[in-house]
């Protein structure tokens, strides 16, 4: 199947949130509804049930670093008696051990026959990593996607090369792994994440020649608000889609960050009904609000609005 045609099939799909699959033609189109994405630990049902009635953009049900060896079974057992209505109007994604270890494989052949929209797959260190996954899924629904970690160090070597893998391969997104890569450069945290922007900031490129989505990395602190708040705020300056979360009580500042406010929104549809006017069909700078804007300016426009309308319709 080639890319054109699986990418058609996702955007056909009526009962999965749409994906990204390939380069857009129009980089300014607005990508999927991907503020939030909740990590839920697979071997816990109450916390899987709880997540039902969240507002997360996505629900990440984890088979990895939240299981431990002898339960890695049980987890399987529970991700793939999860149906495809549990989360509506969600991504339900599930992630896999890496693929070098003993439950990897039989990880991606449970999410392969499962109802998740994506596979999210840790360690990814090269574009062979994302062809063996592929391979993996030859079987499963075209509309079923890749999530690549972007948590090691040799990935930072090899991001242009994955990302550009979206224009032939099911991947559709990256998702930062702060902690492990902080650990892989025997690094420190730090508040403002000093040391790991070039990586971030080359992560974010590389999704974006690819034309495909990205998250930012986890927050560990669940009680310090104020943190939180401020590294989704980075995290949008930063140009990610949204961020990964590890409690329920992240979602709402998440959101604040990642949707438009109310006035970025009125502006936007100023900038939009201004090239509308007949006098400016043909113009590349106009006047509005009191500043010049360019065209450039009406496609962020659009995206924003775009955006916009996708989170009233949620």
């Amino acid at each position: 199947m080639s890319p054109d045609t699986v990418s058609q099939s996702r955007r056909e799909s009526g009962d999965r949130f749409p994906i990204v699959t390939k380069k857009r033609e129009n980089e300014m189109e607005p990508p999927p509804l991907l503020r939030s994405a909740l990590y839920v630990p697979a071997v816990n049902a109450r916390a899987i049930e709880k997540a039902r009635g969240l507002e997360s953009d996505a629900v990440i049900i984890d088979l990895e670093d939240a299981v431990d060896p002898d339960a890695k079974e049980a987890a399987r057992t529970t991700s793939a008696a999860i149906d495809r209505d549990a989360f509506p109007g969600r991504q339900l994604v599930i992630r896999v051990n890496s693929l070098d270890t003993p439950w990897g494989a039989s990880d991606i052949q449970l999410v392969a026959r499962s109802a998740a929209a994506a596979v999210l797959v840790p360690k990814v260190n090269k574009v062979a990593d994302i062809e063996a996954v592929e391979r993996m899924l030859s079987g499963a629904p075209a509309d079923l996607a890749i999530w690549a970690m972007v948590e090691t160090c040799e990935i930072l070597f090899n991001l242009r090369e994955v990302a550009e893998a979206a224009s032939r391969t099911r991947l559709a997104c990256l998702v930062i792994g702060s902690n492990d890569l902080v650990k892989e450069m025997r690094a420190i945290h730090l508040p403002d994440r000093a040391n790991l922007t070039p990586a971030l900031m080359q992560s974010v490129a590389a999704a974006r020649l690819g034309g495909i989505a990205i998250l930012d990395g986890v927050f560990n602190a669940i009680s310090d608000q104020e943190g939180f708040a401020a590294e989704c705020h980075q995290g949008r300056t930063f140009g990610f889609d949204g961020k990964t979360l590890i409690h329920p009580s992240q979602i709402e500042d998440c959101h604040a960050a990642y949707s438009p406010s109310a006035d970025a929104v009125e502006e936007a549809r100023q900038i939009v009904e201004a090239f509308a006017l007949p006098e400016n069909a043909g113009a590349g700078v106009i006047k509005v609000g009191g500043r010049m804007v360019e065209r450039l300016h009406l496609e962020i426009a659009e995206q924003l609005l775009a955006k916009a309308t996708l989170i009233r319709r949620r």
